[in-house]
């Protein structure tokens, strides 16, 4: 690793004469941005880089309109199933009927039950027969998860999908028009979200925008390995897609698992929370499977929700996912929104910046990785 670390600070100063400074990298997966801060790695970068993360937090992006809607549905008496780093997600800041978070919706007495996957709450609702709704949240990872058991049919006709995925590739080229004064030069692109649809969906990045993309794997290894790619192909000018994490994704992903979704899914526009509409960015379910649709099957019921993308008042949740901001830049870090008492979706979910920061920030940890690395004074 220290040979590595010298090679990125010879690699940087050769790409810096290029392309100035700063060099802005951008890891886009929230599970790279765990590793990169509970290792220390900034501490480990040259001054000219500059890692920044960005939109890779499903959880973080979810408009308030989801919650709400899945609130009220839940006050009604229809069962909610969620994962946990939703249960406590702030939805409004109007809330439905005093609750503005599932937590505070199961507290009033909605039927509200936390669960590791679609397949638990299909379990469940196959046994019990109760009228039921699961939120669905998430990237392309666990989308074919919804999609496979309903191209099987295997769905019983009480759980329906309330679904907010959202799309990677399409928010990474919003995430550029954000950046143009100050450029990103470079990107870490998600493995798990690779894995399903191919490390060639990155291609745009290098092709269209000129930006060298590595896919990469999520230990400290594969993220420095990434970094010292990307300054690579910059000290030479060259904007290519390398897959350092071959290992696990394929040039052209996971071909059952995208036939399925394109099967059950349709593309559309969607809202991202904090951030706004993006073109073509989010999924719906098709005509076909429409009797399992909870947002037009509850069209009645849901129609006086009118909250979208809106964050808390001071939340500066919107530019921490664009990469725009740190968490320590928002005055709310660490003082009303910790991870005890979330403010903001950044800090409710495990891959969220802010949860990250604030569990595993600063010195510590990172401090005494570099200097066992002899990289300190």
């Amino acid at each position: 690793m220290r040979a590595l670390a010298s090679r990125i600070k010879v690699l940087a100063e050769k790409a810096s004469k290029r392309v100035g400074e700063p060099i802005k990298i951008m890891n886009f997966c929230g599970t790279h941005e765990y590793t990169i801060t509970y290792y220390g790695l900034r501490s480990l970068m040259p001054p000219q880089v500059e890692l920044v993360a960005g939109p890779g937090c499903p959880v973080c992006v979810t408009p308030a309109w989801y919650i709400d809607a899945a609130v009220k549905l839940a006050i009604k008496g229809v069962r909610v199933y969620a994962y946990g780093d939703v249960f406590r997600l702030p939805g409004s800041t109007r809330g439905v009927g005093g609750a503005r978070s599932l937590e505070e919706a199961r507290a009033q007495g909605g039927d509200v039950r936390v669960v590791y996957s679609f397949r638990d709450a299909l379990e469940e609702a196959s046994r019990d027969g109760k009228e039921s709704v699961f939120l669905a949240i998430g990237f392309e990872t666990t989308v074919p998860s919804v999609a496979s058991p309903l191209v099987r049919q295997a769905v019983p006709r009480n759980l329906r999908v309330l679904c907010a995925y959202r799309l990677t590739p399409p928010i990474l080229s919003y995430v550029f028009k954000a950046h143009r004064e100050n450029p990103i030069r470079g990107v870490i692109a998600p493995g798990h979200v690779s894995a399903i649809i191919g490390a060639g969906a990155w291609r745009f990045v290098a092709e269209e925008h000129g930006i060298p993309v590595v896919v990469a794997g999520f230990e400290p290894l594969d993220v420095m390995l990434a970094v010292a790619e990307i300054l690579r192909q910059l000290s030479l000018g060259e904007a290519r897609l390398f897959n350092e994490y071959s290992r696990v994704v394929s040039w052209e992903g996971n071909p059952r698992a995208k036939s399925v979704m394109n099967e059950c899914f349709r593309i559309d526009d969607a809202w991202w929370r904090g951030i706004g509409l993006v073109p073509r960015s989010g999924l719906k379910l098709r005509t076909e499977y429409s009797e399992y649709d909870a947002e037009f099957y509850y069209r009645d019921e849901l129609k006086s929700i009118t909250s979208r993308d809106e964050l808390p008042a001071g939340c500066r949740c919107g530019e921490v996912v664009l990469g725009l901001a740190r968490p320590v830049d928002c005055p709310l870090f660490m003082k009303r929104c910790t991870p005890e008492t979330p403010y903001g979706p950044c800090m409710v979910s495990s891959e969220g910046s802010c949860s990250i920061w604030a569990r595993f920030g600063g010195g510590g940890l990172a401090e005494e990785l570099a200097r066992s690395l002899g990289l300190l004074e």
